[in-house]
């Protein structure tokens, strides 16, 4: 490798500078360095992984001086762990709250035993790994745990093999001294502890693109020299493939009944000092573990030479290989984490940055986007939108705030104009920090709305969901005539449209939002006639209606430019458009997502243009599914940008992907919606980075539920949105959270938190008594008819066929 190359990677001086450095430099200056860099590429975050350990089998056909994990073959005992004993541990585990399957083993025990050989034909296997793979399948399968194996020396066959049943693996480098497999030396009789063989299975790993652990075991006769030689070697591997995600440094503690019993073990400043080391070689960005357990009460030093990550903790399991060091409780964990500063993470066996196709096989991503929460942390809980929220106790996370973090909330507050980089990285806060950026978002909301909470009576009237796009998180449209899981498809009559229009004026309502799929026979003159009938039924109610996705098929439909089409919507009656259809502004996700929608750019056509032509609209994000901190920075800047030139924007509206129903998810290809942390942060980082520009913040009772808005409305938010009436969308995709919020509800909640109640318009203007009145009063609604479909005129124009052979 070039020295350019290596210099560029860690960002830092040559490997052989740093080497020296580390040798020479006083202690508390080479820790406060590591801890240094640590900081500057993982901020105050610290990890650990919630597993369970499952020790397949003890027997291994090596004889390292210091294991006492390795046992002999007991006559009468099943040296394998059954299928039963198996899931019973991964279940334990499961039922616990973990996420990672850590499946530790001797290294191929058939090779040196009789008794392997014959229990893995019992089993119906010829060797350990093909019986690993099977349990690792079924674990995967039958848990959703994500397994990381750590199976010993493999070569590259045996490597791919495993990789469709697990999420990562691990082989411990340990050392690169050739001299400790000697006679005499602890790796003396261990074939498989060969550094040659060692580092020949982490290449393969590489070259299989598979998310690998490695490390160091320092104090087993190693000298500094080597520990550093064994660093720059995994360091030259991870700068030719990417893929180590992972470097522990563990300290030898000598076991009874082994040969190395009475050997010395290393002290802490010699474990601090290797630590460090490995920061300094292995730079800002590589996840550095030291193993908590092995460390007694002071293992909170460790944080001071700059790991950032605590390894599996288990609530369930020992530790196998160091069962006389039991780990330390998580609450313990997180006190000494917080007592230092930095804020606990629950991370899965797969780091944040090796999540994706090029590292994940197809097999496993299901499982691992169902743990995984934007940022590629495990999930902090089961919750998902659409389902009631359940009681959440105080976490206790550390009082401290970044003052990085205090900076870019007290800037946004004052009105200046945040960052892509600053937004991204409110996203990404935990803890205090959390806290604090929900808190200013909540003093923002206050000083520019006040106590006020507002919402409108409106009714939603999806008029049809037959839709000839295929969005992946759409669980409402249908295909033309065809009968789905979740209902028939249908296409309301003009009179069905017309008479729900009018329900809703007697019940107060001032407002209609329609919308529906995209039809294929609908063409612009369609939606024309729909906003017409209503101005001529009902001529006082306030028509919402067309995505930009409707605009721009219509006035393809018709030939017509935007700015045309959008004046001949409101000569019919149209007043403002839902800045629908956005989901998320960046085409990377959409060309997964919804690859047959608008692009960004055409969506901001139509949205520009609206405004030109007069029309306010809203703006809302539709998060949760395969999107990330950076895509909702990037998306939140494009709608500030847009307001700055316009002005048109009436409040933005952060919509939480709801997951139960949507196809992609049903296909494991989504994520499990937002997290309740992600979905205040959505609120309150909106407030911050919209400020002064967007000063209405809405949440969504339908999809968040009464917890659920209420603790939105502490973040930032002051908008309850409609009364909805009627609600298709989100209770297609699966929400339990009804289909209308009537006002005295509405009501009711908001005086519940202190707040006053303020009915609205659609344009934020006062409602009139009696209007307001026919809303409290309001009869019970009709049941609506959903006419079913019928047959429509063939398309005339080119777009208009294009769209029915989609």
């Amino acid at each position: 490798m070039a020295t350019g190359a290596r210099d560029e990677w860690t960002n830092r001086t040559p490997r052989s500078g740093i080497a020296g450095e580390s040798r020479s430099m006083d202690s508390e200056i080479l820790l406060s360095r590591a801890a240094a860099l640590r900081d500057e590429g993982h901020g105050r975050i610290q990890t650990w992984s919630p597993k369970v350990f499952i020790p397949l089998t003890q027997l291994c056909r090596n004889l390292c001086h210091y294991c006492t994990f390795s046992q002999p073959p007991r006559p009468g005992e099943m040296p394998f762990l059954t299928r039963e004993d198996v899931l019973d541990i991964a279940r334990a585990g499961q039922s616990a709250g973990c996420t990672e399957a850590l499946f530790t083993l001797g290294d191929k025990p058939e090779l040196r035993f009789a008794a392997a050989r014959d229990a893995l034909a019992r089993l119906g296997h010829e060797t350990t790994l093909s019986y690993l793979r099977e349990m690792c399948a079924t674990v995967l399968s039958e848990t959703g745990l994500l397994p990381h194996i750590n199976a010993g020396v493999m070569n590259r066959e045996e490597l791919a093999m495993l990789r469709p049943v697990s999420a990562s693996m691990g082989l411990m480098l340990e050392s690169v001294s050739d001299r400790l497999c000697a006679k005499g030396g602890p790796h003396y009789r261990s074939p498989d502890k060969v550094p040659a063989a060692r580092l020949q299975t982490l290449s393969d790993a590489g070259e299989l693109g598979i998310p690998f652990t490695t490390g160091i075991l320092i104090g087993i006769g190693e000298t500094r020299a080597e520990r550093i030689a064994a660093l720059e070697a995994i360091a030259d591997l991870h700068a030719r493939y990417g893929h180590i995600q992972e470097v522990i440094v563990q300290n030898f503690r000598a076991k009874p009944r082994t040969v190395m019993a009475n050997a010395p073990e290393p002290d802490m400043d010699e474990l601090l000092w290797s630590i460090a080391t490995a920061r300094l070689i292995l730079g800002p960005k590589m996840n550095i573990q030291a193993p908590p357990n092995l460390s007694a009460d002071d293992f909170g030093r460790l944080m001071e030479a700059g790991i950032n990550d605590w390894g599996g903790v288990s609530p369930v399991t020992p530790d196998h290989v160091n069962p006389e060091r039991p780990w330390p409780h998580i609450d313990q964990l997180r006190a000494v984490t917080q007592a230092s500063g930095r804020i606990l993470v629950a991370r899965l066996p797969v780091y944040p940055g090796f999540s994706g196709p090029r590292w994940i096989d197809p097999a496993v991503m299901p499982m691992l986007l169902a743990a995984s929460d934007a940022s590629g942390y495990a999930r902090a809980d089961d919750w998902s939108p659409g389902i009631a929220l359940p009681e959440r106790p105080a976490t206790g996370d550390c009082s401290t705030v970044d003052p990085a973090i205090a900076a870019i909330t007290a800037r946004a507050v004052a009105g200046d104009a945040i960052s892509e980089n600053e937004i991204s990285t409110l996203f990404e806060t935990r803890g205090a920090d959390l806290e604090h950026v929900c808190a200013s978002a909540d003093a923002l909301r206050r000083a520019v709305s006040g106590d006020t909470v507002t919402y409108v009576v409106n009714r939603n009237i999806n008029y049809t969901n037959i839709c000839a796009y295929r969005c992946g998180f759409c669980a409402f449209s249908k295909g033309d005539k065809a009968e789905a899981l979740r209902g028939a498809p249908y296409d309301l009559d003009l009179s069905e449209v017309v008479r729900r229009s009018q329900e809703a004026w007697d019940r107060g309502g001032t407002e209609v939002c329609l919308q529906g799929g995209i039809h294929p026979h609908y063409t612009g003159e369609t939606y024309m006639g729909l906003a017409r009938a209503v101005r001529a039924a009902v001529p006082e109610m306030h028509i919402h209606a067309f995505s930009p996705l409707e605009v721009w098929q219509g006035a393809a439909t018709l030939g017509l430019d935007l700015e045309t089409y959008l004046r001949g919507l409101k000569d019919a009656g149209l007043d403002t458009l839902p800045g629908t259809a956005a989901e998320i502004l960046d085409d990377s996700v959409r060309d997964i997502l919804c690859p047959d929608k608008l692009t960004s750019a055409q969506w901001r056509e139509v949205i520009e243009t609206a405004h030109r032509v007069g029309f306010r609209t809203t703006a809302t994000i539709m998060f949760g599914h395969i999107d990330t901190p950076r895509h909702w920075a990037a998306h939140l800047i494009q709608i500030r940008d847009l307001q700055r030139r316009t002005g048109g924007f009436t409040e933005f509206v952060p919509l939480p992907f709801v997951h139960m129903e949507a196809p992609n998810a049903l296909r494991g290809q989504a994520r499990r919606g937002p997290t309740f942390r992600e979905v205040r942060l959505m609120h309150a980082v909106a407030r911050l980075a919209l400020h002064p520009h967007i000063t209405s913040i809405q949440t969504s009772w339908v999809k968040l539920g009464e917890a659920g808005v209420r603790a939105c409305l502490d973040a930032g938010a002051n908008d309850l949105g409609g009364t909805l009436m009627n609600e298709s969308i989100s209770r297609a995709a699966g929400t339990q959270h009804g289909q209308e919020m009537p006002p005295a509800e509405m009501d009711r909640l908001i005086r519940a938190m202190g707040r006053a109640p303020l009915q609205r318009t659609t344009l934020y203007g006062p409602v009139p008594d009696d209007i307001r009145q026919r809303g409290l009063d309001a009869a019970e609604l009709t049941p609506p008819i959903q006419t079913p479909p019928r047959k429509r005129r063939a398309p005339t124009s080119e777009m208009e066929t294009m769209t029915y052979a989609e």
